[in-house]
């Protein structure tokens, strides 16, 4: 037995990669219908070797189908998402809408699995941010070993975080700086290429940015809410690839060495910490893989139980349509009792 799935979104960034994922991991489908706005009607997206012409959502009928897979943003999710869990499809939403609705659950499935029985409330579970995602697959087995206190992370997150006509700018401005051509911004506030901006998202009154809240928040209802956590994000000039410098206190005696041991056997995290040999991963080398990496696993001196790391994964994967895919196989699996 399969299931009908409807990707919204289908010619995005993460709506091709949620296509190609569901074919990758051999996802059981009897159907998969490609999604978007009415001018994208009749454009042409793949899966596997299939051609699949692009439908309008805003004529489409949900009944019948069992996931929806949203990747459209939050103003499309928050219009069309409860048409199509009152239709009886399952919503799985990679926007930023419905993460802190108490009555949705938000799902890393390596991490808290057993939230996702949730989903009845609402029909509507919510996939989190691209960078917390990849965090809380560090974090949650070293919580579970020792109790973390507080994180400290900066991340270095690239363009495709933004979407098509932001790694568009990234590529026009680094051509055009070498023909001395002047950069302007259109994506962007500054520059992107050759530049870092530490501006992801809105600024809100307490001068952090949206991203920066998400990261903080979304922790808390993943993990524990008594984890305190701050974050600064910064936008990169790499295209594909999100990075974080993390750092982390723990209520209870935890080593390096040791935190190394539990991240090599848990799930979704490969270990690749060798600095003798340049062991350490880097963005354009996790591109495609569906693992978070991490490296650069040491003691922090400066307080009793810490230490830092270096995490590293491909933010339209794991951070998006990847994870998206898991939380479909994981309620497939434990509530539908089709064969995912």
């Amino acid at each position: 037995m399969g299931y009908r799935v409807a990707v919204v979104g289908a010619t995005g960034n993460v709506g091709r990669e949620m296509l190609n994922i569901l074919h990758e991991r051999q996802f059981p489908v009897t159907e998969v219908i490609a999604l978007a706005s009415k001018r994208s009607v009749g454009r042409e997206v793949s899966f596997g070797d299939k051609t699949l012409k692009v439908k309008a959502l805003e004529d489409f009928n949900f009944t019948g189908m069992d996931f929806a897979l949203f990747s459209a943003g939050g103003t499309v999710s928050a219009k069309f998402a409860p048409i199509a869990a009152a239709q009886g499809c399952i919503v799985i939403d990679n926007s930023s809408h419905y993460r802190m609705d108490p009555d949705v659950p938000l799902i890393v499935p390596e991490v808290n699995p057993q939230d996702a029985a949730g989903y009845t409330r609402k029909n509507i579970i919510a996939n989190p941010n691209c960078s917390t995602a990849q965090l809380v697959v560090a974090l949650k087995p070293l919580h579970d070993a020792a109790v973390i206190k507080r994180v400290v992370v900066s991340t270095y997150q690239s363009t495709s975080g933004a979407g098509n006509e932001a790694m568009d700018e990234l590529f026009t401005q680094t051509k055009g700086i070498y023909v001395n051509d002047t950069p302007t911004p259109s994506k962007f506030t500054k520059q992107i290429a050759f530049n870092v901006i530490p501006h992801i998202d809105v600024f809100m009154d307490d001068r952090y940015t949206k991203e920066e809240w998400k990261m903080m928040v979304e922790t808390k209802k993943i993990i524990d809410s008594a984890i305190k956590l701050t974050a600064t994000c910064v936008r990169v000039p790499t295209f594909v690839g999100h990075a974080e410098s993390v750092n982390i206190e723990f209520e209870n005696e935890l080593t390096a060495d040791r935190a190394r041991e539990i991240l090599r056997e848990s799930p979704g995290i490969m270990v690749v910490d060798n600095p003798e040999e340049n062991g350490y991963v880097t963005p354009v080398e996790c591109v495609g893989d569906y693992a978070t990496f991490i490296s650069r696993i040491r003691d922090d001196a400066t307080i009793e139980n810490g230490i830092n790391l270096w995490c590293v994964s491909d933010n339209l994967r794991k951070g998006a349509a990847l994870n998206t895919v898991q939380i479909a196989e994981l309620v497939g699996r434990e509530y539908l009792k089709k064969a995912a």
